[in-house]
């Protein structure tokens, strides 16, 4: 894991197009958003305003009046895994559709307008990872990093790190730096040598049960801190607390059992 910080902006107020590639937004879809409103404003002092009308009853989480990430309500007849989806910015989404289809993955959602805001899809990779595709008109995607309660990276879990990243690295663009650590099967993927996000094989030690999957990062100022609030708002800690080369990382899931992970950066 690595730095996720770039053109999204860092807390200065600025906030530039993403480069097409760059995760550039998080969205979550739950049975409940009212009470996952509740739990995330307090885990993470998240604030919300409404969505675009047509991805249905939607909210933005806002910090500090900057748009952070998303959270909207499955319809009732879903019964899909509960997770945080990254999107990855594209100038044309309908190219970047073609493009993912072209390479073995597919398509579920879109091309979909959301009003000003912009364009998107929701598809997966050969594997049946899940992940978004955004593009910005209005709307650029989260607004601040680099700050505690925000996205600070997004990282795939698969079966095999460098079969997925020739996907990514075909439809998106990605620089691939595979890991050169014996026994560690990881490749981060690098946008105009800045790193973005890093795809994790793990073999047959994937769970059935979860598959391959993306799983967001937010930044927290205090580990420790930051988990005992989770179990005391209903959130479970899956994986304690481990050193990693950014600083110190805990998976967890919230009440309704969507899952991410915490990061307390180093230095």
């Amino acid at each position: 894991m690595t730095d996720a910080r770039g053109p999204a902006g860092s807390g200065d107020g600025t906030h530039v197009r993403h480069t097409p590639g760059t995760p550039c937004w998080v969205s979550l879809m739950v049975h409940g958003p009212d009470a996952t409103q509740e739990f995330y404003g307090a885990l993470f002092g998240w604030e919300f305003r409404p969505g675009p009308e047509q991805l249905g009853p939607y909210v933005r989480a806002l910090l500090g009046g900057q748009e952070v990430a998303g959270i909207g309500r499955l319809p009732v007849d879903r019964h899909l895994p509960l997770a945080w989806t990254p999107y990855l910015a594209s100038d044309d989404v309908n190219e970047t559709a073609d493009a993912v289809r072209s390479c073995g993955g597919t398509i579920g959602v879109g091309p979909l307008d959301a009003a000003e805001a912009g364009r998107l899809v929701i598809g997966s990779d050969p594997s049946g990872a899940v992940f978004g595709v955004w593009q910005a008109a209005a709307h650029l995607g989260t607004a601040v990093t680099g700050e505690p309660g925000t996205p600070a990276w997004n990282e795939l879990t698969t079966y095999d790190a460098v079969s997925a990243a020739k996907f990514y690295e075909t439809v998106f663009g990605f620089e691939l730096e595979p890991t050169a650590t014996a026994g560690r099967d990881h490749v981060t993927l690098r946008l105009d040598g800045r790193p973005v996000a890093g795809i994790h094989g793990v073999g047959d030690a994937l769970p059935r049960e979860r598959g391959p999957h993306w799983t967001t990062y937010f930044e927290v100022a205090d580990l420790g801190e930051s988990l005992e609030r989770l179990t005391g708002l209903g959130g479970h800690v899956l994986e304690p607390p481990r050193d990693t080369d950014r600083g110190r990382v805990a998976l967890v899931a919230d009440p309704e059992g969507a899952r991410f992970a915490v990061l307390e950066s180093a230095g």
